[in-house]
């Protein structure tokens, strides 16, 4: 267990000691500044999970600006301590965000007790975070198929290691539920699984945002920051997308993971942390080792516990209970309750879902908006499956006749989405599934066509 780092703000040397000698004595880490502004610059360079903060600093930056300062930047609880205490200035303290305040002489009960309590607020405050964080997305796997029971129980068995675990599958599958399960279940719970997507972010900035980077180290630096490892100390590290990662990044991950040091960018202090990473790749690595564009010491160094994700095509028997969990988080959105027939599940179930469990979230929530009975038939499906794939005939309806209109989402990029499935859905239809004739029809390139239809899982991939 990792003890709390506290931070003590003050130009007082023996009240530093005094201060130290009881945080050490309660099992925590303390940290020391004498100024304010040292106190922020090591605020940026380390992990603090509280901050003692002394109102008067004689002819440097008084508390009260830098708890200003500090609570703008960072969040976490700070105490505010004076040796001329009154009730105007706590208030004043407790309306720019002091979590508390402790009049001077200092009392050790009084101390700790707020300590205590300040990180109780701070994990209350983490938790809830991570509760509307949870709300947003699932994080837990749906379904009762051999290959889904056969997962999470693997899930719960590697979880409350600390073991480092590669999980593989194809786009869409849930390798990302699949890192949010671990977490959920791990010793690291209660604190935020830190997560890097590899593949956007780009080449010049991704050692900043895994390592950090000192102030002034490159154009647009105008201040510390703490990387992603530096955040993640003591939890869970979450690569996505790894296999995307450059060699030259690749070689620099190798050595952070094998000796948990590391420098930030423009900086000479190393930086020691605990962390337990989970990578996640949709590429086969063994065969990018081959081609060159993998380490191999990477890849055994991260597949201690390899897990893969099933394609959605190998449990096609879970889409019921798939569907029946999107229909709930859409109507939570305000989007309407809907039912779906035992026709329009058989439909759903014979289609081949080649973007997997994230093509099928896509198409329900497009057939739930856009259906307005309230139970979706067999036919409604089989108008907006991919043609020529399901059996039986494609629905040959126009918008006139169905009623069908696409809809108008918050966001404009998914609109336009949504209409252009919809329009290319309904294209496709009127010429038979050919794409040659629909792409003259509407006046478009048939290579322009053929990607875009599989950009929008209209058509599989190949």
């Amino acid at each position: 267990m990792i003890s709390k780092r506290i931070l003590i703000i003050d130009d007082e040397v023996s009240i530093q000691e005094s201060l130290s000698g009881i945080l050490q004595d309660e099992g925590f880490t303390p940290l020391c500044a004498s100024t304010a502004e040292a106190g922020i610059e090591l605020l940026e360079e380390e992990q603090v999970d509280l901050v003692l903060l002394d109102i008067w600093m004689g002819k440097h930056m008084d508390g009260m600006t830098a708890l200003e300062k500090i609570k703008e930047r960072f969040s976490l609880p700070v105490i505010m301590i004076s040796g001329h205490g009154t009730i105007e200035t706590a208030v004043q303290a407790t309306r720019k965000g002091a979590f508390d305040f402790i009049e001077k002489p200092l009392s050790y009960d009084k101390i700790i007790l707020a300590i205590n309590n300040g990180l109780r607020f701070a994990q209350l405050e983490q938790e809830n975070l991570l509760l509307k964080e949870n709300n947003t997305r699932p994080t837990t796997l749906t379904g009762n198929s051999p290959v889904i029971r056969a997962l999470k129980s693997q899930i719960e068995r590697v979880a409350p290691s600390d073991a480092w675990v590669l999980i593989r599958g194809a786009h869409g599958t849930g390798k990302e539920i699949v890192a949010q399960s671990i977490h959920r279940l791990s010793q690291s719970h209660e604190q935020a699984m830190v997560e890097v997507n590899c593949a956007a972010i780009p080449e010049e900035l991704i050692e900043s945002e895994l390592f950090g980077h000192e102030k002034g180290s490159f154009t647009g630096a105008h201040l510390n920051k703490r990387g992603k490892f530096d955040q993640a100390d003591g939890g869970i590290l979450f690569l996505d997308e790894i296999g995307d990662m450059s060699l030259k990044t690749q070689a620099k991950i190798l050595r952070i993971l094998q000796e948990q040091k590391f420098e930030r960018v423009g900086g000479h202090k190393t930086i020691s942390v605990n962390v337990r990473v989970l990578a996640a790749t949709n590429k086969n690595l063994e065969e990018e080792i081959e081609k060159g564009n993998f380490r191999a010491d990477l890849f055994w160094r991260l597949n201690v516990v390899p897990i893969q994700v099933p394609l959605l095509r190998d449990r096609l028997e879970d889409i019921p209970l798939l569907v029946q969990d999107l229909i709930k988080g859409l109507a939570a959105k305000g989007m309407g309750q809907k039912e779906f027939s035992d026709g329009a599940y058989q439909a759903l179930m014979t289609h081949s879902w080649p973007g997997n469990v994230r093509e099928l979230r896509n198409f329900i929530e497009r057939v739930v908006i856009m259906c307005p009975n309230p139970v979706i038939s067999e036919k409604e499906i089989h108008l907006f499956l991919t043609p020529g794939v399901i059996s039986g005939t494609t629905c040959e309806a126009t918008p006139d006749q169905t009623g069908l209109l696409p809809y108008l989402a918050a966001d404009f990029q998914e609109a336009k989405k949504s209409f252009e499935r919809y329009y290319l859905q309904l294209k496709l239809n009127e010429n038979e599934g050919n794409i040659s004739q629909t792409a003259e029809q509407i006046g478009m390139d048939r290579s322009h066509l053929h990607k875009k239809l599989k950009s929008l899982y209209i058509i599989a991939e190949v």
